[in-house]
């Protein structure tokens, strides 16, 4: 290197005296390279990283992993429908308890009926006493017609019905016993019997045997619905 001085510039740039000439070389860092661009993957691996622990999942985006997100998207998908299912169930062991409390109102409601009959049988009790007693009977009459029309949510319970329920994720259905009271045994005693009615107290027990059937029936429909509600939840 005879001759010639070459001086570092500024800007890379090398000067020959000799020749007058400016001279450029360019030289290429490669660590610095290397360390910008692990820089830019830790700054990305830093970033899925916040948004997995944001989120709470460990596929944030598809390319995290296809496979399993599609697997995530059908498991998310059954575990919604379960949980409409046991909202389902709710709604339904809600309607079924409604029936079986109407019921056992019926059920006290005859059970007086008929001890009001019985009295009213009794001679030595004046018209005055067994006027009493029926202006209580035809009253627990009306009481009990009332309830017959009763509905839940703007759903009959008593109009003969059987209400469909879901059972599963996968739409599958049973039916609720149907209740009827309306027509039947239990309702026999609306109309014209009367506390001094002769073979009143018969019908009375025949509808209080009748009310026993119902709430057995509903406390099938209610063990069933806790079973199956009990089920949906394990899954």
């Amino acid at each position: 290197m005879e001759n010639l001085e070459k001086k570092l510039c500024r800007h890379g740039r090398w000067l020959n005296k000799t020749k007058g000439i400016v001279e450029m070389v360019i030289n290429t860092n490669i660590g610095a390279i290397r360390g910008s661009r692990m820089l830019r993957e830790s700054n990305t691996q830093l970033n899925t990283s916040l948004a997995r622990l944001a989120s709470g999942s460990k596929i944030v985006t598809p390319q995290d992993d296809a496979a399993g997100l599609a697997v995530a998207a059908k498991f998310d998908a059954q575990i919604g429908r379960n949980r409409s299912v046991g909202n389902n169930l709710t709604s339904a062991l809600s309607y079924s308890q409604t029936q079986d409390g109407f019921l056992q109102k019926i059920g006290r409601a005859l059970d007086r009926m008929s001890e009001l009959s019985t009295l009213a049988m009794d001679n030595t009790k004046s018209s005055t006493d067994k006027a009493y007693y029926n202006t209580e009977f035809v009253d627990l009459q009306t009481y009990i017609s009332d309830i017959g029309t009763k509905d839940f949510n703007g759903v009959s319970l008593f109009n003969g019905t059987g209400l469909a329920v879901t059972k599963d994720s996968d739409g599958g259905t049973w039916s609720l016993n149907a209740q009827n009271i309306n027509g039947s045994d239990v309702t026999t005693v609306i109309g014209t019997f009367t506390a001094t009615t002769s073979g009143a107290v018969g019908t009375l027990k025949t509808a209080i045997e009748a009310v026993a059937n119902h709430r057995a029936k509903v406390g099938a429909n209610i063990q069933r619905l806790s079973f199956t509600q009990e089920q949906v939840d394990i899954l």
